[in-house]
């Protein structure tokens, strides 16, 4: 990832996205711009307290569903996402190259690609496995739109992918809150 540019630009981004937010996620928001600018690289998961991730609300083009993938290793149904790669040119190219990684859709529809909004920001914390010690997730999620619902998914790095009715997402408790929070923020816009 190109730094300090991009780096600068996400924090630019993230103070946009706060200017519309609900208090919870204007918290949210800061806590991540205080993390960007206190880090050398913010992105690399050699930072032990924690690292940027990067992650896609995909719906269909009906806007009716969400895309959601089960977790291997938290065994939950989550959005498409992960950690940003040093090709990745930022936090947005992550989210898309998870997006199609994760999902093997191709073609979306993006609101805009030179300065694509954020959908929403969750910090979440990573439970400790193995060598690798419990940590904090800087999550920036971007909102797509997949242009073709029947395209075969590959579910090669989850157990499963299926499409849920969005308010169906909004409804159940079992999944995700943060999850659930980015169903009620697409059905309020």
């Amino acid at each position: 990832m190109r730094v300090p540019e991009t780096c600068d630009a996400l924090v630019a981004a993230l103070r946009t996205y706060a200017r519309h937010a609900t208090p919870q996620q204007i918290t949210q928001a800061q806590r991540i711009i205080e993390f960007v600018q206190t880090h050398v690289a913010p992105w690399r998961r050699s930072t032990i307290e924690g690292h940027l991730t990067a992650s896609a609300w995909i719906v269909d083009e009906a806007q009716t569903h969400a895309l959601l993938v089960h977790h291997k290793k938290l065994d939950q149904w989550l959005q498409p996402g992960g950690h940003i790669d040093e090709e990745d040119l930022g936090v947005f190219d992550a989210a898309l190259r998870e997006a199609r990684e994760e999902t093997g859709i191709e073609d979306f529809a993006i609101e805009s690609v030179s300065a694509p909004p954020i959908f929403d920001v969750d910090v979440h914390e990573i439970p400790a496995r193995g060598e690798e010690p419990a940590h904090f997730h800087y999550d920036i999620r971007y909102r797509f739109t997949a242009l073709n619902r029947a395209t075969t998914l590959n579910a090669t790095e989850a157990n499963a992918l299926r499409w849920f009715p969005i308010t169906q997402i909004a409804a159940d408790e079992t999944i995700d809150e943060s999850v659930r929070r980015m169903a009620l923020i697409f059905s309020a816009s």
